[in-house]
């Protein structure tokens, strides 16, 4: 397994974020609120979601789309990223970095993260966030890329998967997946943050699922 080669932690420029919003994720993005459902088939009908890392919320539109009674704090520190957000009247913007981000809620029902772990310099940060805003069932739903084991693997997977996209988000994408954690390395993860109620699934050739809920 080649070892993770880090990436910028976040997408600043416009045109980065211009390519990112006008990117097709529709396999992938489509398939999110439909596995969240399938994971909590009790979860509540109304809810406040922290959406953490939520770029020009296409992922979360698409959960306030699928769940009507949920109200989301969508946060990025990128300022490109959220210019790209079209404005929704149950989705409130919110600009700033972890963990030091101000939010007005002490905790959340639902905690959200989609492609923001394989950012992170320190992933430490996602799972501390998840600590601080969860509290006794809170449901947590991230996913991620999964690092492939070769360099070779992941060029294959960005000709898959971006080889109609911009030049500039096929080389995003492909930095995107040597940034990846591996199951195993977020295991270790959640087990030093003190998540081990979280588990982690395998759900495509190049993302994984962290999910659970907070327990009493």
């Amino acid at each position: 397994m080649m070892k993770r080669i880090p990436e910028p932690e976040l997408m600043l420029d416009d045109e980065q974020a211009r390519a990112y919003a006008e990117a097709d994720f529709e396999s992938a993005h489509s398939l999110y609120p439909v596995l969240f459902a399938k994971l909590f088939p009790h979860r509540p009908e109304r809810a406040l979601v922290l959406d953490l890392g939520c770029g020009p919320c296409d992922v979360t539109r698409r959960f306030a789309t699928a769940n009507p009674g949920y109200r989301f704090h969508a946060v990025d520190g990128s300022a490109a990223m959220l210019a790209h957000a079209p404005r929704h009247p149950r989705i409130k913007l919110i600009h700033g970095y972890l963990p030091a981000v101000r939010l007005s809620a002490r905790t959340y029902d639902v905690i959200l993260a989609s492609s923001l772990l394989h950012h992170l310099p320190d992933p430490a940060v996602l799972w501390q966030t998840v600590h601080r805003y969860a509290a006794a069932g809170t449901l947590v739903f991230v996913v991620d890329l999964r690092r492939p084991a070769t360099r070779s693997a992941a060029k294959i997977l960005t000709r898959k998967y971006a080889a109609g996209e911009p030049a500039i988000l096929q080389r995003d994408f492909d930095n995107s997946l040597l940034a990846a954690f591996t199951p195993v390395e977020v295991r270790r993860q959640l087990a030093a943050a003190g998540l081990q109620w979280l588990r982690v699934r395998t759900i495509t050739d190049r993302h994984l699922v962290v999910a659970g809920e907070c327990p009493q």
